[in-house]
């Protein structure tokens, strides 16, 4: 089994999902390094895609700025260490859909991932029970697969959970990524029983953006993973990001936003 974090079980884990190539390739860098300074755990860099089915507006903006800068999934994977030569220390988990993979074929992908020191792969339109070809190549090259687990998975929360790596990535309810208000009640059974079978860290996604809704998870679950939020504040923050003159300050603003999510 690969890890992600030192054993034992990490809790408090904050995990944040950028999108490469917002706005540009160079300040995902920044903003990669940022976040670490931010007290961030590892990071979910985000391969622009044209129909990211799991993705709300939000994401899906962002998507479609990076893709419009020229970013694509070489790129994206070839960010990695430059990141490193900057600093950054902890691991880079790729998000990706399968299209981009199958493109590339996937001996090429996981040549790419090996050589630019990616430590996890996501690939949320994969199921678990077709996912076996990919795990192993995972499982060959020491990336961890990272499993997703809806509240709808029931009968089948065991068996991912028993054979999950780097973490276990519980989507907190139903629909695509984006901003939420509150969580379903039922989400603490639903961790509860993800938990009793996961030797990993249990994370919590979809929806967590606020420092109450991190606090309110810390008790039920070992870590958040936070996209939208930050990707709403980089599209926020876009034109004094691209601005040298103003690049920095902005850097620091979203640094200081993306701390509420760190223990």
């Amino acid at each position: 089994m690969t890890t992600l974090f030192k054993q034992p079980i990490q809790n408090n884990l904050f995990i944040p999902f950028i999108t490469a190539g917002d706005p540009y390739s160079d300040c995902t860098i920044d903003l990669a390094i940022a976040l670490q300074d931010a007290g961030a755990s590892a990071i979910e860099l985000g391969i622009p895609y044209s129909d990211p089915v799991a993705d709300g507006p939000v994401i899906q903006r962002a998507s479609s700025r990076a893709l419009q800068s020229g970013m694509n999934i070489v790129k994206a994977i070839k960010l990695v260490p430059e990141m490193r030569k900057k600093g950054l220390e902890i691991p880079i988990i790729l998000f990706t859909y399968y299209n981009p993979v199958l493109q590339l074929d996937q001996e090429s992908f996981f040549a790419l991932l090996r050589e630019n020191t990616v430590d996890g792969l996501l690939i949320p339109d994969i199921p678990f029970e077709e996912s076996e070809e990919l795990r192993e190549k995972c499982q060959e090259h020491s990336i961890s697969f990272i499993s997703l687990i809806a509240p709808t998975s029931s009968n089948r929360i065991k068996m991912i959970a028993e054979n999950a790596e780097g973490f276990v990535y519980c989507v907190s309810s139903l629909g695509v990524t984006g901003e939420r208000k509150n969580f379903d009640k039922s989400i603490e059974n639903f961790l509860n029983e993800v938990k009793r079978y996961s030797k990993v860290p249990v994370v919590v996604g979809f929806g967590v953006s606020s420092k109450e809704q991190v606090e309110e998870l810390a008790s039920i679950c070992d870590g958040v993973v936070v996209g939208s939020a930050l990707v709403r504040e980089i599209e926020r923050l876009g034109a004094s990001l691209v601005n040298e003159n103003t690049r920095q300050e902005a850097l620091d603003e979203f640094k200081a936003f993306a701390s509420n999510f760190a223990s």
